[in-house]
């Protein structure tokens, strides 16, 4: 058995999975260990510090910063309100014209007063951050002031590369097998809020038509870069995806260009048609790897399955992928793991294993270039 310092890839029926959910900044957590949570029920909240904003006082007062605070009728932790005096100009030219006092355009609490810019900060009202729980579960570790766990039994299947953040809705399977591309005339009106699973890629026109419908979330094979960078606006690069200004989640279950979705991925996804489903796209390759993921929860007992039970082991018939060319995305087993050092292309020194392709060809590929797909 090789030990598997191979990422994994899980495409799983039944599997325990734990998210962890953490406030940007202290705040509340808003239930206790031991709760069931639904997935868009709010779990923890904080109040995030306004943005401070500048009142040029002396200069709009015409007053040396030096005397800022004999002027100004504030002091540092005072509320202020727009529109409310807080000066008044003195003087024969100010009578003479009838100046009108100097108001505050901005609102929020005093943070400083400058005798050197003679500049007021300003703090505006705080804004609440609230975090929902993402999947329905039950909390089993209460992280205090800062978040929680949450572990639930599910199905997931997570994918390759994807976009978009959290979202949530009913599965529909919008495509007869895995080899179908996803076209536009495939999105219905009807599936505003739901999570559309096509099969081996989809067409610009099909994630525009989603965009316009208010698909949550897509699921697909693959997807042409061209397609997503003129989706997005963009050249997404290798940074870590999650945070784009879209309205839908995109993953791709195999990877980019046009791949047929795995067999045994649609399978699993079709047999979940109708059910309510978490994804996200977050997406990181590089140190700390983050998968794009679909969750379905099950309901009853997580006793008697140990979360991570699914160890990823090289073994001979491990279902793997392959993640670099010349046959990045082909599925296959392993049918043999020589224990020496072989010499590749490059001419490293590396581990290697055999492996049977989904289409029959035997092939020989560094163990760092394949994934293990977990399955159950």
């Amino acid at each position: 058995m090789g030990s598997a310092y191979t990422p994994g890839l899980t495409v799983s029926r039944d599997t325990v999975v734990k998210r962890t959910r953490r406030l940007p900044i202290k705040g509340e957590v808003m239930v206790a260990q031991g709760d069931s949570v639904t997935a868009d029920q709010i779990v923890a909240r904080a109040l995030l510090p306004g943005p401070l904003l500048t009142i040029k006082y002396s200069e709009k007062m015409g007053i040396s910063p030096s005397q800022i605070r004999s002027k100004f009728p504030k002091n540092e932790g005072d509320a202020i309100v727009k529109e409310e005096q807080i000066g008044e100009f003195t003087g024969f030219l100010a009578k003479l014209f009838k100046t009108p006092p100097l108001t505050s355009d901005v609102e929020g609490t005093v943070e400083a007063i400058s005798e050197i810019t003679g500049n007021v900060l300003v703090r505006t009202a705080p804004i609440p951050v609230q975090m929902d729980a993402y999947i329905p579960g039950k909390v089993v570790e209460i992280i205090p002031e800062e978040g929680l766990v949450i572990e639930t039994r599910a199905a997931m299947v997570q994918g390759i590369f994807g976009v978009g953040g959290e979202r949530r809705g009913h599965i529909r399977v919008a495509v007869a097998d895995g080899n179908t591309v996803l076209e536009a005339s495939h999105i219905q009106d009807s599936d505003a809020g739901k999570i559309v699973v096509g099969g081996s890629s989809l067409t610009l026109e099909a994630l525009q038509r989603a965009s316009e419908v208010g698909v949550s979330g897509l699921v697909v094979g693959a997807v042409r870069d061209v397609d997503l960078t003129q989706f997005l606006g963009y050249d997404i690069g290798v940074a870590i995806t999650g945070q784009e200004k879209i309205n839908l989640t995109l993953i791709c279950t195999e990877g980019f260009g046009r791949l047929p979705m795995a067999e045994r991925t649609f399978q699993l996804l079709k047999s979940l048609e109708g059910q309510f489903a978490s994804v996200n796209g977050a997406t990181q390759i590089r140190a700390g790897v983050i998968r794009p993921e679909l969750i379905v929860s099950h309901t009853g007992d997580l006793s008697g399955h140990v979360a991570g039970e699914d160890v990823l082991y090289l073994e001979i018939g491990t279902p793997i992928r392959v993640i670099r060319e010349p046959y990045f995305g082909q599925l296959g087993k392993v049918t043999e793991l020589p224990s020496q050092l072989q010499v590749v292309g490059s001419g490293a020194e590396v581990r290697v294993l055999r492996a049977r392709l989904e289409g029959g060809e035997e092939v020989t590929v560094p163990r760092a270039n394949v994934e293990i797909i977990a399955t159950s």
